[in-house]
């Protein structure tokens, strides 16, 4: 019997207009259809921007992701993950997995891409790219992510933010990637630093409850949620060296 294919489907940020024309034609004819979400009591946001293009008879697996740091945790979870999909694999049918954004930055796709290979080492896989929500957040605040020969860095902001630190030192664009409960600190420090006026937040690209803000002081004092699928731009070069 002829294994199944797999497919890595990233959906893009948010805005189901903005799913690729080939990730789209593959969901139509996908029978079975993985997607991965938070916790037990959590809907899969890249189901919900996805479903539109769904079969009606495809089946729809949800694969819970815990939300921990415990690389131990994680691994076990993208073993059984990985051995779910391989089921269906080795019946012979495609199986698609949906993630955000794209499903090589800074997704569960990659880790559990690793996962499956390990498991059936021949594997026949098909990774569609996606629009990466730093693209949208970039589109929707009229906000240059590269400019001449700047460098761009992307950044998933960290506890003790050196190296946010360092990545306002070396110039050019930084993309601030998973915000989430850490945007206070980060507008502290971007003020400190004297970055604020030319920093830009975008959170929810694409879905309910977009939001764009060009002053990040209005950001202070709000409560954790504000954080959670945002992305904040800021420019280190000033507009008089060009």
């Amino acid at each position: 019997m002829k294994r199944g294919t797999f497919y890595g489907i990233g959906v893009g940020p948010g805005d189901p207009e903005l799913m690729t024309v080939k990730g789209a034609k593959l969901l139509a004819r996908c029978r079975n259809v993985f997607v991965p979400k938070a916790g037990n009591a959590s809907e899969s946001l890249a189901l919900e921007i996805a479903r539109r293009y769904l079969d009606p008879g495809s089946r729809v697996c949800e694969l819970v992701f815990p939300m921990t740091t415990d690389r131990k945790e994680l691994a076990s979870v993208w073993e059984a993950s990985a051995e779910e999909i391989a089921a269906s694999l080795e019946s012979g049918q495609d199986a698609c997995f949906l993630t955000l954004g794209d499903p090589l930055l800074y997704s569960t796709y990659i880790y559990l891409l690793q996962s499956l290979r390990a498991r059936i080492p021949g594997v026949e896989v098909v990774t569609v790219p996606g629009i990466t929500a730093m693209g949208a957040a970039a589109s929707l605040a009229e906000f240059p992510i590269g400019r001449f020969k700047e460098p761009v860095t992307i950044v998933p902001a960290a506890d003790d933010l050196r190296t946010v630190r360092q990545a306002l030192a070396a110039g050019g664009t930084l993309v601030l990637m998973k915000v989430g409960r850490r945007l206070g600190q980060l507008v502290d420090l971007l003020e400190n630093e004297g970055f604020l006026d030319r920093s830009v937040f975008v959170s929810r690209a694409g879905m309910d409850g977009q939001r764009i803000e060009t002053d990040l002081r209005r950001l202070r004092g709000e409560d954790g949620e504000t954080g959670y699928l945002s992305i904040i731009l800021v420019r280190t070069e000033r507009e008089e060296k060009r």
